[in-house]
């Protein structure tokens, strides 16, 4: 075990990426953590999941052309990033529809005063993390690579869920292919020094919401002689 800031670290990990079927918005992610996990699963083992599949569980793949978007939305989608997930009138909408209009407006007006002082990351302060976790035209496989797909709801009680239904422990995980991640919810109270090192380890994204179709995967840590 390693040692950082007196925390023990482990020496490894070793990552099981796990094939799944389609998920859609009728399966339950308990039972897809009890039948493809739980058969080779062992005590220590710390199950993830994507933020996006768990969010098409709940029903949030939104196809863009059942959203019509105001002209508020239409104005907005403007100003973000083009290569941004704001940068459409539907997806702005779909924003303007979870946090209000009000909200969406401030956020606006403080990111432009943010950007006057060079700061960034003002507008996803003001208006919500989850905003942040608007896919737009999500990189996932059909039939959900042609929607918009919103941040998952209720990701520490998902967790916590997994945990007392399967004995497993469980993170829901936002990870790109730009090296940031993001653990969304955690059944576990890791201390910061191993959240960090557990971030380190999975900034490979090796997730796949695409054809990989392994939009979950188990963790197993390692420690020397084991």
């Amino acid at each position: 075990m390693k040692q950082k800031g007196g925390v023990p670290l482990p020496d490894g990990l070793i990552r099981f990426r796990i094939r799944t079927h389609i998920l859609t918005e009728k399966d339950d992610p308990v039972k897809v953590v009890q039948r493809y996990v739980l058969p080779i699963a062992r005590p220590g083992d710390v199950v993830t999941i994507s933020e996006s599949a768990l969010a098409i569980t709940q029903g949030r793949a939104i196809l863009p052309s059942t959203v019509k978007p105001s002209l508020l939305a239409r104005f907005l989608c403007r100003f973000p990033n083009p290569e941004g997930s704001l940068a459409t009138p539907e997806a702005m909408q779909l924003a303007i529809k979870e946090a209000g209009p009000t909200r969406i407006l401030l956020a606006c007006a403080v990111a432009a005063l943010g950007k006057l002082i060079g700061r960034r990351g003002d507008f996803f302060r003001v208006a919500g993390h989850g905003l942040a976790l608007i896919d737009d035209i999500a990189g996932t496989m059909p039939p959900f690579d042609r929607h918009i797909v919103l941040g998952p709801r209720d990701s520490q009680d998902v967790v916590n869920r997994i945990k007392a239904q399967t004995g497993i422990d469980a993170m829901v995980v936002d990870i790109n292919d730009k090296g940031c991640v993001d653990i969304l919810a955690c059944s576990l109270d890791y201390p910061p020094e191993l959240m960090r090192w557990l971030q380190n380890q999975l900034r490979d994204n090796p997730l796949g919401n695409d054809d990989q179709q392994t939009p979950i995967m188990l963790l197993r840590f390692v420690t020397q002689g084991k």
